[in-house]
């Protein structure tokens, strides 16, 4: 699918060196960067799920209730 997006003009010239150097497209450098940044995304959401799945937070009583409190209070 083709797509337009806008950079700034350094990270453009930067990003077309790069993949210059490598030998691939733009397009493939940027398909790659993208997938990169979801997988770490991914794995960053699932090694937090993982430690609140544990039960203990580690944190004192008082300052998981402020937590919750302020959490409520910024809820839409």
């Amino acid at each position: 699918m083709k797509t337009a997006i806008s950079v700034p003009d350094a990270l453009y010239y930067e990003a077309d060196r790069f993949a210059r150097r490598r030998a691939m497209s733009r397009s493939e450098l940027y398909t790659r960067a993208v997938e990169a940044y979801l997988r770490q995304e991914e794995r960053v959401t699932e090694e937090i799920n993982a430690v609140f799945e544990a039960g203990d937070d580690g944190l004192d009583p008082l300052l998981h209730e402020l937590q919750r409190r302020t959490l409520r209070e910024d809820s839409p």
